[in-house]
């Protein structure tokens, strides 16, 4: 700030900072970054999430240096993310050949591939585990080994790497309207400053990389009467999809001509949200849009949120602030909000003594003005 008034500003600001190195250090344990990668799966998918870079060893690093703290590890891994050059765009994913760990339907009970619970905490009792006060390394590794070992496989059982989508047998019996392919190129918010009307590909990249905790409240607001009827999830998928780029020693673009650069984990949601539209007077008719959510990690939650307020967006309903494209995109990021409301910790010194002098100079107008009556 270059209105700091304060003579030794940068002396106290190095002891500031040696002090948050002290509250860091002062249990004298140091934590190490493995153990945070393997032991916060679910701090770590958020933070890469909404940083919108998949790192799990930055994401741990970063969650070191601010002391668990959410919003300072986001700002961190998104101020190194800007530092890095980008030298490759991968080819559109298809999510159908995801290998899924988990997959479920709130819409159908029996779907093809059946329901795959996987790893999840929506079946446990939410009650504290105080044997983890007294869990080891090696009760973990032991553990791990037993789990781990080979079981047998029926003929039947489904390949997870090709589960078909429930939203296909609904579009084949013609019950949701069927979309071409938009192959017009996606803006890169990241490049370019966003301009309202925003496209589709902005506002799912911006709702993506949004504050979990905000997403999920405009998604629970959207749900209370503010712009959404009930959705029901017709798919929750959570697995791995492989990433590939064009051969980068020639210009080509063919199918075949492409280099596999490895997998990230993924949470994809589809919801079925219900819209009634009158086709003649007084004869209404329910149709199904669909709300679409993905984000880094397995983050269940906010991609179901995100897919509440991706339809919100599309409906563009000003009346309801769910469906206000700027209220949302602009107020759930989570570094542009929380940096915000951070500003106003720094030095106001001049426009609040600019105030209080205006208010002096009215109280003291009125003292005259009653002097003279």
């Amino acid at each position: 700030m270059g209105y700091i008034a304060v003579k030794g500003g940068s002396i106290a600001i190095e002891e500031s900072i040696r002090r948050l190195k002290y509250e860091r250090l002062k249990e004298k344990t140091v934590l190490k970054i493995e153990d945070i990668n393997g032991g916060l799966r679910g701090l770590i998918d958020q933070v890469m999430s909404e940083s919108s870079i998949y790192s799990k060893e930055l994401a741990s690093i970063a969650i070191k240096q601010s002391e668990g703290n959410l919003e300072e590890a986001v700002f961190l891994l998104r101020a190194y993310r800007s530092t890095l050059p980008r030298k490759h765009y991968t080819r559109i994913v298809d999510s159908s050949v995801m290998f899924t760990e988990r997959r479920i339907s709130a819409s159908f009970k029996d779907v093809p591939g059946g329901q795959i619970l996987g790893s999840t905490y929506d079946y446990t009792h939410r009650l504290i585990d105080f044997d983890l006060v007294d869990e080891t390394s090696e009760d973990g590794i032991n553990w791990v080994n037993d789990f781990e070992k080979p079981v047998a496989h029926s003929s039947d059982e489904a390949d997870l790497s090709h589960l078909p989508k429930v939203l296909e047998y609904l579009r084949k019996e013609g019950l949701i309207e069927d979309f071409s392919n938009n192959d017009e190129i996606p803006i890169d918010i990241t490049k370019k400053s966003i301009e309202f009307p925003t496209t589709r590909s902005e506002r799912l990249q911006i709702l993506t990389r949004g504050q979990t905790g905000t997403v999920t409240s405009l998604g629970y607001a959207a749900l209370r009467a503010y712009g959404a009827l009930h959705p029901t999830v017709g798919e929750l998928r959570v697995g791995m999809i492989p990433l590939y780029i064009d051969n980068p020693l020639k210009d080509s673009r063919d199918d075949k001509d492409e280099y596999y650069i490895g997998e990230i984990k993924i949470t994809e949601v589809e919801t079925f949200i219900p819209r009634t539209i009158e086709k003649k007077v007084g004869i209404k008719e329910i149709r199904f849009d669909i709300g679409y959510g993905i984000c880094y990690g397995q983050n269940e939650t906010k991609a179901i949120a995100m897919s509440i307020l991706e339809q919100c967006l599309e409906a563009k309903d000003k009346k309801y602030p769910t469906q206000d494209e700027e209220f949302v995109l602009l107020h759930i990021d989570s570094v542009e909000s929380s940096g915000f409301i951070s500003h106003l910790k720094l030095p106001h010194y001049v426009t609040f003594q600019s105030k209080l002098d205006s208010m002096r100079k009215i109280r003291t107008g009125g003292a005259e003005n009653e002097n003279k009556v």
